[in-house]
């Protein structure tokens, strides 16, 4: 990509110069020329193809904090940040998730509500009418191949009384 059309006011120079500083995220200036062209590109893919989703993801902090320091609100640094959230939950997903399987932290809630309920003798037919799921998405839940708002979730803590949801437990043991 040319970057030329978000560097219009700079000399031929100072345009290779710049080119040479976004190759370079530990340069002194790299946080400013990198603020200069986000606060005029709205296109991820124009910003991907000279900087990596990775390089993003590592250098954003930085980046943010000078574009903080220079200008207090920012819409453009706003919608940057959502950006940089969606590209660091996809990440996050990926090492939780290897590729198929459920991630580890919906298997850790599934197992403790499966424990629960067998602790309270509970068929998932019985804990379907009492919190008003049908019994197959209780069945998902338990083997955690379904996400679950929090409503529900505080819906199975109320009526098996879990008291604490263990999130860094694939056993599930925190109850």
């Amino acid at each position: 990509m040319k970057i030329e059309k978000y560097f219009w006011n700079l000399s031929e120079a100072a345009l290779n110069e710049t080119k040479k500083i976004i190759r370079k995220p530990a340069h002194p200036r790299f946080a400013s020329v990198m603020v200069n062209f986000l606060s005029r590109c709205d296109k991820p893919k124009e910003l991907f193809s000279i900087l990596s989703r990775e390089e993003f993801v590592a250098n954003w902090p930085q980046i943010r904090r000078y574009w903080v320091k220079v200008e207090q609100q920012s819409e453009l640094r706003d919608w940057w940040e959502t950006i940089f959230e969606q590209l660091l939950e996809e990440r996050m997903q990926k090492q939780l998730r290897p590729k198929g399987a459920a991630p580890i932290f919906l298997k850790a809630i599934g197992i403790q509500i499966r424990q629960a309920r067998l602790d309270k003798k509970l068929s998932q037919k019985d804990l379907s009418l009492i919190v008003g799921i049908k019994q197959p998405e209780i069945s998902k839940i338990e083997d955690g191949k379904k996400n679950i708002t929090i409503l529900t979730l505080a819906k199975f803590c109320k009526v098996l009384k879990i008291d604490k949801i263990d999130l860094t437990s694939s056993l599930g043991a925190g109850r």
